[in-house]
Formats: C-alpha cells, sequence, structure tokens
C-alpha cells in the first residue's frame, strides 16, 4: 500500500488555515488510533523485534508511524468529522 506524505501548506491563507486544520484533526485521530492499537495488545509482542531493552521504545515508534498511516489513508473517519468541527468553529 502507497501511502501519500502530508502535503505542503498552500500559499492561499484560507486553504493553509484548512491545512493547519486537517492535519491537526488527523494528527488526533491518528493519537486516537495508537491508543486503541495499544490496549488491543499490538506492540506488546514479546521478542517480536529480537528482545533487548530498547524494543519497548521501538515498538511504540512503530505504533505511532502505523496509527498516523492508517489516519492519513482515511482511518475510521474521526478526523474528517473532527477537521469540520474545527472549521467550524474556527468560523465562528
Amino acid at each position: 500500500m502507497n501511502i501519500p506524505p502530508p502535503l505542503a501548506p498552500p500559499a492561499d491563507p484560507l486553504a493553509a488555515r484548512d491545512h493547519a486544520l486537517r492535519e491537526a484533526a488527523v494528527k488526533l485521530e491518528a493519537g486516537f488510533l495508537k491508543q486503541m492499537l495499544s490496549e488491543a495488545g499490538l506492540g506488546r509482542a514479546p521478542g517480536g523485534m529480537g528482545g533487548g531493552a530498547g524494543e519497548d521504545q521501538f515498538a511504540s515508534f512503530l505504533l505511532e508511524e502505523q496509527a498516523l498511516r492508517m489516519a492519513r489513508s482515511g482511518g475510521i473517519g474521526l478526523a474528517e468529522s473532527l477537521f469540520q468541527a474545527l472549521k467550524a468553529r474556527d468560523a465562528a
């Protein structure tokens, strides 16, 4: 699966604001997904990376990146709902 990286902010100030709001929404969804995946036990496989003192830390990095990629590829739809709410609040 090829997931595109986040786009650079547009030059138009209004579009740049929308871009910043969307990126914030994606990061919030990614944080939620990371927590849910962690609670489900993903990233806690004993010896999954060969063991060692740094395994937990690197497993956390992997889980964070997986959650971010899930959110950027559509995730569970939470980012879009958050974006719409943030945009409505910003317009008010």
